[in-house]
């Protein structure tokens, strides 16, 4: 048997943290068994489906690396499956049309309450032997009476539910349209879905699903609910916790490898190891092994994530992307894989890379008041007038070489080099950080590190 997974997301919102663990935890466990994964859009609500959102969830799954075997499927275009079910079922007397108002139905419902049961629909349709002419009605299945159904989950367990609890369920509204339990079931089934693997929150529809699974002839896939991620404070995940959507963790420089890192790791363990590539993952990933209790959302064990596959993967791996964060020219300054490579062990994300590199390629217009004000003093310019003409003498430039010249006219005035390489790193960059000042200059390159050296000092001489 080939495993078939799918991730079946709603483009009635952006893809969070919480979708994006599902797509993996499926696309992992097709992908560890030689499997298949698919991508499903249900877009069946078309008042709260957007096309924005749509490309968005395609967007995010792209960055993560989720890859799906053949095109995108939309659940919207499959409406004459679901209808065709649906007849099925009237004809083989498993489901049958409900004329019920809505009126009919909140009174139904809260004499239950007053009676201290649980509202549910009594079946009062159910025996209908002459159906009211022209009168809207919705088609319910004939859920079982008596016994129970079980839901063998690879995550959760056994489940039992009760029928008697499950009230009939409606398959088509009045307008037409399926309804969610019915669609998922024809279109898993038709797709060959092998394996569900959704969030717990879906656990209640098992049953109802696994009984159309049954009325309708079809093989019942295999199921596991995993548990919900929930913020640090145990509540519910919201955007206060970082519930944003995966296209946002991008742009704030996070690495695709960093978060489906952490998110293979939410729910999941493999001993104590904390770091995976995707294809340890994909070698290492199973189901059952996920555990029951919610997970919690850590923003610092994020970052730190981060923070390891940012000083793990080559420079020339994130120029593209790094690129697209400074939005400048980067053809007409230093070499960005080098610039990376020199800025990637003190770097936080992407972001805070990009921002490093900027005044390699964009001269500074201004210098950082703190830092002038406490690196320069009266001596700092006898300095920086010897080493800028040592610097114009120099012919074979390198980091070294830089390096060698600081040392030296720092030793000829007797200071510590320090009183010399910060003033530099200040008028070449703007501020007081930048990588190691040999390397910084080295990979301006002279005639950089002249022009800046001269326009700095020209600059804060004719402020003294």
């Amino acid at each position: 048997m080939t495993i078939r997974t799918r991730f079946a997301p709603s483009p009635t919102g952006m893809l969070h943290i919480g979708g994006a663990r599902t797509a993996l935890f499926s696309w992992l466990y097709a992908r560890h068994h030689g499997g298949e994964f698919v991508l499903r859009i249900e877009d069946t609500d078309q008042e709260r489906s957007t096309d924005e959102a749509t490309q968005v969830i395609l967007e995010g799954m792209r960055w993560l690396g989720l890859d799906w075997d053949g095109e995108p499927i939309y659940q919207g275009a499959r409406k004459d499956k679901h209808v065709a079910a649906v007849e099925q079922m009237l004809s083989e007397g498993k489901a049958y049309k409900c004329y019920c108002s809505k009126e009919e139905l909140d009174g139904m419902r809260e004499a239950q309450r007053q009676a201290g049961n649980k509202p549910m629909y009594d079946g009062r349709c159910r025996g209908l032997t002459e159906t009211p002419d022209e009168m809207p009605y919705v088609v319910r299945f004939r859920s079982p009476d008596e016994g129970e159904t079980w839901v063998r989950d690879k995550v959760l367990g056994d489940v039992c539910f009760p029928n008697a609890e499950l009230d009939d369920l409606i398959l088509m509204r009045s307008d037409g349209t399926p309804t969610y339990n019915l669609a998922v079931v024809v279109d898993d089934a038709e797709m060959g879905i092998t394996h569900v693997i959704r969030g717990s929150d879906h656990l209640n529809n098992t049953p109802r699903q696994i009984q159309l699974y049954q009325a309708l002839g079809l093989a019942v896939p295999e199921f596991a609910h995993i548990p919900l991620i929930h913020g640090p404070d145990g509540a519910k995940m919201s955007k206060r916790h970082g519930s944003v959507a995966i296209t946002e963790y991008r742009d704030q420089g996070y690495l695709p490898q960093a978060v489906v890192n952490y998110l293979a790791r939410l729910g999941w363990s493999h001993g104590d190891d904390e770091t995976f590539t995707r294809q340890q993952l994909v070698k290492l990933f199973d189901i059952e092994q996920v555990g029951k209790s919610a997970a919690r959302f850590d923003q610092a064990k994020l970052d730190w994530l981060n923070g390891y596959w940012l000083r793990e993967t080559p420079a020339a791996e994130m120029a593209a992307e790094v690129a697209r964060l400074l939005a400048v020219d980067v053809a007409s300054g230093p070499d960005l894989v080098s610039v990376i490579e020199s800025l990637k062990e003190r770097s936080k994300n992407l972001v805070d890379l990009a921002e490093g590199a900027r005044f390699f390629y964009c001269p500074p217009e201004s210098y950082q008041e703190a830092a002038v004000k406490k690196n320069f003093k009266d001596a700092t310019w006898p300095l920086l007038e010897r080493f800028l003409g040592e610097v114009e003498a120099l012919r074979a430039w390198s980091g070294e070489a830089v390096h060698h010249l600081i040392e030296s006219v720092s030793e000829e005035a007797q200071v510590n080099m320090g009183k010399l390489a910060q003033p530099i790193r200040v008028l070449v960059s703007g501020g007081p950080v930048s990588p190691p000042i040999d390397v910084t200059l080295d990979l301006l390159g002279k005639e950089e590190t002249l022009r800046r050296l001269k326009v700095g000092i020209s600059r804060l001489r004719s402020l003294d």
